[in-house]
């Protein structure tokens, strides 16, 4: 494991495959950590792609500089933060691939800087937040599938998952990933990473920024103001789809959003933890993506 100050964050990382090929960023979701690459990462350090998996702020053992830094968990900011250890690690471009909140960074950093993107793959496609958009009310079913983050919502959940973080990320794999039959060492060696003191408050502040519920950092404003207009992503890119996206499954919803060579990618029987359920095929989508 690697270490480094970038930004706001001491950032703990994980590295494999030669320092001097294409850097590829790996970027994991909640409630999730580096480990959804663990056979990911071997397969494109074997074809020469240097790889680079963080844990996200609030997760494994990145830590905030300062205890001053409020822990937010707008896309803006996580979104920074992988500009941020880019520069760090004085990586000039670098290749995005990312699930849940990995996948919005991904496309973030794709729409706000492409100069600093080779080649993007998003799980879920374009999932951007817009706001305005995430006040307006989904379908019951739709709604239904987001309880946790009206539970989030409320100072019960808030204590809730303080309580009982690894049993509700634990519901939310099995939900998630209902056809994905991962083991108690498997689930234990991810659940380590909530144990980061600031995981809960990064976390319930992510999910009540998106329903309007809490504000966000002044210095993100001008970020969240460009998101908010739904930028094209430029940049070459495979978006991948999965059971969990349901009836976005096709990828139509988004495939406007995406103005560079696109392909996209249907993953029948697979959960949302598509790097660590279907490794080969995420990795082919990377390797793929390069030659584009």
């Amino acid at each position: 494991m690697g270490r480094i100050q970038a930004g706001v964050l001491d950032v703990g990382y994980a590295e494999d495959g030669p320092p001097d090929g294409q850097p590829v960023m790996l970027l994991h979701g909640w409630p999730y950590d580096i480990h959804s690459f663990v056979d990911v990462a071997p397969l494109l350090a074997q074809r020469g792609f240097r790889v680079i998996v963080p844990y996200v702020r609030g997760f494994g053992s990145t830590r905030f500089l300062s205890d001053a830094t409020m822990r937010n968990g707008q896309q803006a900011a996580v979104a920074s933060d992988v500009i941020a250890l880019m520069d760090a690690l004085d990586i000039p471009d670098a290749i995005l691939a990312g699930f849940d909140w990995g996948a919005r960074s991904a496309d973030v950093v794709s729409a706000l800087w492409p100069d600093r993107v080779r080649a993007l793959v998003a799980v879920s496609g374009y999932i951007v937040v817009n706001l305005e958009d995430n006040l307006e009310p989904l379908q019951p079913q739709a709604e239904y599938g987001w309880w946790y983050q009206y539970y989030f919502a409320t100072d019960r959940g808030e204590k809730g998952y303080r309580a009982n973080t690894r049993d509700f990320n634990r519901l939310i794999w099995r939900n998630a990933s209902p056809l994905w039959s991962f083991d108690d060492a498997t689930y234990d060696r991810t659940a380590a990473s909530f144990d980061n003191p600031d995981h809960v408050d990064v976390v319930i502040h992510n999910y009540r920024w998106r329903q309007s519920l809490a504000p966000g950092e002044p210095q993100y404003d001008d970020l969240e103001r460009r998101l908010a207009a739904k930028p094209a992503i430029t940049v070459p890119t495979i978006t991948v789809s999965s059971d969990f996206d349901g009836p976005a499954k096709d990828g139509n919803a988004y495939r406007q959003r995406f103005t560079g060579k696109y392909s996209h990618r249907v993953l029948d029987g697979i959960g949302h933890n598509v790097p660590q359920e279907a490794p080969r095929q995420f990795a082919d989508a990377v390797i793929e993506v390069a030659g584009y």
